[in-house]
């Protein structure tokens, strides 16, 4: 090779290196511009930034959120097996609501939907694609909403029949029933459609429905009794079983307006199912009429999905005025959910879990989760500074309350803060309705909480009470 061509190689080469050089540099974090100015939080900026760049920096600016083996506040899947991971990341680019574009998407909805049902204990004479009908939906908030709305709608339908003025709100406004440890989705529900709410307070020794009291409120104008398996603020449940028995007196004597049964399942719908200790609360009661249930809960699948069934696929259910007809493979099925555009990456992820897991596999996980539960629940009590409300030997839930008798100078709000500090997010807040002046703590076990985090946990548990009564010491 000639001097020349020798030296422009070498200038090529350098020239090369030196791009390569910059470009790396404009890749490097913490050389780069965006480094050392604050991120965005109201404009836009002007130039596009390197994606690598806006990748770590968006990282660097969750550093301070809660762990999600650590989060003992939330209900919401914070784990999943990284092969459902991978299938939900394939799955992010599909519209579920688009049914003839993405036809398997929308027969795994299917497949869900039925699962689900049969687990809600279908009655064996009856097949769930002739007889029930339900849907997926973002979450359970969704799926209330659902079933509140059948519920309206079809004692619509009855109080007209039966010659009531439902335009007459004075006399015929419709009320729901529900005990007052309800969701907030609830009473969003009973405001954006007039429905008066009808509480039924929790009495200061029990934490679930009073089912006599619920029954003394019901009168032609009731659409209907939600049930909840499952109270967010104290992890007990109402007993559906009873209402249902005492519904089904009441109906027989009023069978022009009878009065049903909603079960809100947020978080038990998965659970119930696969441990031992629950009365019949699904559909082997006949009064129970729908069921709704949180995915992303106990179904072990990230944020958001729910599901709701309906008991019969007819109108008496399920209303005309929900069941829009869209197109599907050549022929027209029903769009039941309030929401249109939405991923069918969760969808896909709850019929991951069901397939892997199947019947036997989330019954170990659950009862994995109670075994969990019942050893903190010990650990709480054997403190001997709280009372416990709920143990977990129901459900998963374990609340208490400081014991009565026993003097601190510190709260479970400190406490609160103290397990923070150890990186534990354990909320401490009032009961609801009647028993607001009541403080209670609460920890939420999920699927993910092996025994060995439930161990760190309790050490950390004894090292926050030993802190604060050192501290207070000092006070």
């Amino acid at each position: 090779m000639k001097m020349n061509e020798q030296l422009e190689k070498s200038e090529e080469l350098l020239v090369k290196k030196e791009a390569s050089e910059i470009s790396a540099t404009e890749e490097n974090v913490l050389s780069s511009v965006e480094a050392g100015m604050d991120m965005p939080t109201e404009f836009m900026p002007l130039k596009a930034t390197n994606p690598n760049i806006v990748e770590e920096l968006i990282r660097q600016y969750r550093l301070n959120e809660a762990k999600p083996n650590q989060n003992l506040t939330t209900f919401c899947t914070t784990q999943m097996e990284p092969q459902a991971t991978r299938l939900i990341t394939e799955a992010l680019n599909t519209n579920a609501i688009d049914k003839s574009e993405y036809p398997k998407t929308a027969a795994i909805e299917d497949n869900c939907v039925a699962m689900i049902g049969h687990m809600w204990n279908i009655p064996a004479d009856e097949k769930f694609r002739d007889d029930f009908i339900g849907t997926s939906t973002v979450g359970s908030s969704e799926g209330c909403m659902l079933g509140g709305l059948a519920m309206l709608f079809t004692w619509k339908h009855r109080a007209q029949k039966a010659g009531l003025d439902i335009d007459d709100l004075h006399t015929h406004r419709p009320n729901l029933i529900i005990d007052s440890g309800y969701q907030v989705v609830w009473e969003k529900f009973c405001t954006y459609w007039g429905i008066e709410m009808r509480q039924v307070d929790l009495k200061h020794d029990e934490l679930s429905m009073d089912v006599d009291k619920a029954m003394s409120m019901i009168d032609e104008n009731t659409i209907g009794v939600v049930g909840i398996q499952g109270i967010t603020y104290t992890g007990a449940v109402d007993d559906i079983k009873l209402l249902d028995e005492k519904l089904t007196v009441y109906n027989e004597t009023h069978k022009d307006l009878p009065v049903h049964i909603h079960v809100d399942a947020a978080y038990c719908g998965f659970f119930a199912p696969f441990v031992d200790g629950f009365e019949p609360w699904d559909f082997r009661l006949k009064n129970v009429y729908s069921i709704n249930v949180s995915g992303h809960k106990y179904g072990m699948v990230y944020p958001g999905v729910g599901w709701v069934v309906w008991r019969k696929n007819n109108p008496d259910f399920l209303p005309e005025e929900m069941r829009f007809a869209v197109a599907y493979l050549g022929k027209s099925v029903d769009s039941i959910a309030i929401n249109f555009s939405h991923s069918g990456a969760q969808i896909v992820g709850q019929y991951y879990n069901l397939v892997r897991f199947g019947v036997q596999g989330f019954r170990a996980i659950m009862n994995n989760v109670r075994k969990v539960s019942e050893k903190l629940s010990k650990a709480i009590a054997d403190t001997g500074y709280f009372s416990v409300l709920t143990d977990g030997s129901k459900l998963p839930i374990i609340t208490w309350e400081m014991a009565k008798g026993v003097h601190t100078k510190w709260s479970l709000y400190d406490l609160q803060d103290q397990l923070l500090m150890h990186g534990w997010q354990v909320p401490a807040y009032p009961l609801p309705k009647d028993r607001q002046d009541e403080i209670v703590q609460r920890i939420v076990v999920r699927p993910a909480m092996s025994m060995t985090i439930a161990d760190d946990f309790i050490a950390d548990f004894h090292s926050a009470i030993e802190e604060l009564n050192k501290k207070r010491l000092f006070d």
